[in-house]
């Protein structure tokens, strides 16, 4: 099969490689009809992912149907149409049971598809845990509805779970690059007295501007005087950091107010610093850490409901046979770009 594989630092390929078989009980193997190009798959290109493995079959965003399972596999059957969850855990472990399953502790827990096993830009995947790392697709929903469930949608998801938003607060968003657009959705569903969205890409605040017009956008340059200007106690309420920059995590702290929620959704490719004598008596609280995507089978009821669509969020398309073109586009931003879609081997 054709999979497009991490080769070495700054290189990746689309090989020719044996198709995944079962390996466990509990495996699935699943045939991706569709594909994304993730931010984080840059990262591993541009060394900044360590632990991800020369010689694995990259991709963590995919939809496809299920072939062959495991003896032990109850949740899904060959033929069903299914969400891959971007992480792999155990449902057993002390984190997993209290929904933490970004931290199971299972050798293939956390972050393993395209990182540290074969993932799924390719024509199949093995997906380790299938039991719990499968949904079911509503019948009523497209492969291109359920695309983001397993990964960018359940981080806007998780993200807006857990900074206790209230319909009294303005919830400032920094970047709206695909993630910060799922955050976007998500958090518009606690109805929140104000979102502002912070961009300093024209044609993504454009973007944002058109679709969800009750949303306020402002740039970089002016987003902290902004924000003062239009909130009741001296900043946002709640700030997601979505954009990962040196600048965005300062400015994050900056614009909230006393005894805010900062919630750090970004990948940052080095360390920040917290300069807590700037912050003294600010009394921020900080929540971050990577995505524990529990929530897909609730996200996949609201996009059957119509509360959730990201369809808009897919503005290009490829074959696999073209996924190097794929990244050139994502990755310079050319044309407009939000995210892509990689078609992977038909009926």
């Amino acid at each position: 099969m054709l999979a497009y594989t991490y080769i070495a630092h700054e290189k990746f390929g689309l090989l020719d490689k044996p198709k995944p078989a079962l390996q466990d009980p509990c495996d699935a193997i699943v045939r991706v009809t569709l594909s994304s190009v993730c931010t984080s798959d840059l990262h591993i290109k541009h060394g900044s992912v360590p632990r991800a493995v020369p010689g694995v079959t990259v991709g963590h965003e995919m939809v496809g149907v299920v072939e062959e399972v495991g003896a032990a596999v109850t949740s899904v059957k060959p033929g069903d149409r299914v969400t891959v969850n971007v992480e792999t855990f155990c449902g057993e472990c002390f984190f997993c049971r209290r929904g933490y399953v970004n931290n199971c502790v299972d050798p293939d827990g956390g972050w393993a598809l395209g990182c540290r096993i074969d993932g799924g830009q390719a024509e199949y995947v093995r997906v380790p845990h299938a039991n719990q790392g499968l949904n079911l697709i509503p019948p009523t929903v497209s492969d291109e509805q359920a695309l983001f469930v397993g990964d960018i949608l359940a981080t806007g998801f998780w993200a807006a779970r857990i900074s206790d938003i209230t319909e009294d607060d303005t919830v400032l968003i920094i970047g709206a690059g695909p993630t910060g657009l799922c955050a976007l959705l998500c958090v518009r569903l606690k109805r929140p007295k104000r979102i502002i969205v912070c961009e300093k890409s024209p044609e993504r605040a454009r973007f944002v501007r058109k679709r969800y017009p009750d949303v306020w956008v402002t740039s970089p340059d002016e987003c902290e005087a902004f924000v003062l200007a239009h909130s009741e106690h001296g900043g946002a309420d709640v700030v997601l950091e979505v954009a990962g920059t040196e600048d965005t995590f300062r400015m994050a702290w900056k614009c909230a107010r006393p005894n805010a929620t900062v919630t750090v959704v970004a990948l940052y490719d080095t360390p920040q610093v917290l300069p807590l004598p700037d912050m003294y008596g600010k009394n921020l609280t900080f929540k971050t850490g990577g995505v524990d995507g529990c929530d897909c089978a609730e996200i996949l009821r609201l996009i059957a409901e119509g509360k959730i669509d990201t369809t808009p969020l897919i503005t290009h398309r490829f074959p696999l046979s073209e996924i190097e073109e794929a990244y050139r586009v994502f990755e310079n931003r050319l044309d407009g770009v939000i995210k892509v879609a990689v078609e992977g081997r038909p009926l």
